[in-house]
């Protein structure tokens, strides 16, 4: 099987692993600069250009776009699939897990544990939010943001109000939430491929962080969870249509509650942290469903 990855950077940990897996199941993968790809876009024969040849002959696409370049990505992605290659998440299934608000509106609809969010544009109805969030202490989120950059905890109605003015006034969109205090800083991420679960480890934030990311200096640990999370993960990475996905999930008094779910999911913490192969999960996935022309939506999405 010929195999292309959509990667910016193929030092990535991620990125190694998935192509040293890749060949020790005697299969070719080729890592991409998603940036230098040119796209050919012809109603008979779209193509893909990368350093001026056209890039042919692929059976899976491995997309690993970071969320600065979204868009591209998706373009690119996209293109790959009106030529009958077959994704290992579809360009849809990471459009919606990359809309913040899209996602959490689509998990709300499907019936899953979700913190209570607001959402408003008008700076002028701050406290509104404020109110209908439920009050300090709440954490105030940028739309775009990630590795937990531009995450806000607000200890107070007054200072909730100051942030979420500043960032509306600075035309930037945000999320409020409910803050958990009772999962104490930290969160399960349970990795989903294939409708399974195939790993689930629990971040723990640095002291005096409420933020669990390992970015951010917290650690990871394997975890054992619970049916109802495990049936949580599975439902949302179904509800977003993604085949690869990490669940982000707080144990909260009311069951589990998602923050996020990430297309682009590292291995590098879940791997380490809990010793199973995940890289061998993921291209054991492509092996037993890529084929031409499988993708649902045919780059049309």
């Amino acid at each position: 099987m010929r195999i292309a990855m959509l990667a910016r950077n193929p030092n990535l940990y991620s990125h190694q692993r998935l192509l040293a897996v890749a060949q020790s199941r005697g299969h070719e993968l080729d890592i991409i600069n998603t940036l230098r790809c040119s796209i050919n876009i012809a109603s008979k024969r779209p193509q893909i250009f990368y350093q001026g040849a056209p890039l042919e002959g692929y059976d899976a696409v491995i997309p690993r776009i970071g969320a600065s370049i979204t868009f591209y990505g998706l373009a690119v992605l996209r293109q790959f699939e009106m030529m009958g290659v077959y994704p290992l998440n579809e360009s849809v299934a990471i459009g919606r897990s990359r809309d913040k608000l899209r996602s959490m509106q689509l998990l709300a609809r499907a019936g899953l544990g979700l913190p209570v969010t607001t959402f408003a544009h008008d700076p002028k109805k701050a406290d509104e939010v404020v109110k209908l969030t439920g009050g300090a202490p709440l954490v105030i989120k940028l739309l775009e943001g990630t590795q937990g950059v531009g995450v806000v905890l607000a200890d107070t109605d007054r200072s909730a109000r100051s942030v979420i003015e500043a960032f509306r006034g600075a035309d930037v969109d945000i999320l409020a939430q409910e803050f958990i205090k009772e999962a104490g800083g930290s969160d399960i991420r349970a990795f989903v491929v294939g409708g399974k679960v195939v790993a689930a480890m629990q971040r723990q934030g640095a002291d005096g962080e409420f933020r669990s990311n390992l970015h951010r200096g917290g650690s990871a640990k394997i975890v054992k969870i619970s049916a109802d999370e495990r049936q949580t993960a599975i439902k949302a990475a179904k509800c977003l249509g993604l085949n690869v996905c990490g669940v982000d999930m707080l144990r909260s008094n009311n069951g589990p509650m998602i923050m996020e779910v990430n297309s682009s999911p590292g291995l590098e913490g879940i791997e380490k942290s809990t010793g199973l192969d995940i890289a061998n999960e993921i291209i054991g996935f492509l092996e037993k469903h890529a084929s031409p022309g499988k993708t649902k939506t045919k780059g049309r999405g």
